[in-house]
């Protein structure tokens, strides 16, 4: 589910935004969207972005112990 929520910035940040948005054929929105998200996993902080403690398995399955066998 996407948040909504007011962002301010300076004009000429602005302005440079939507010209990079206007090349990538994206909305202004959606650029802004893409460099957040792109900064979040250059950080190792995107939500969506697996963590090196998760091995593959399917972590909605039940282990051999949990369904008693």
């Amino acid at each position: 589910m996407k948040k909504s929520f007011a962002l301010r910035v300076e004009s000429d940040v602005y302005d440079a935004i939507e010209r990079w948005a206007a090349d990538e054929f994206r909305s202004t929105n959606g650029q802004i969207e893409w460099i957040l998200s792109e900064a979040l996993k250059k950080a190792k902080r995107h939500p969506k972005q697996k963590t090196g403690a998760d091995d593959g398995k399917d972590a909605g399955a039940p282990t051999k112990t949990e369904n008693g066998q």
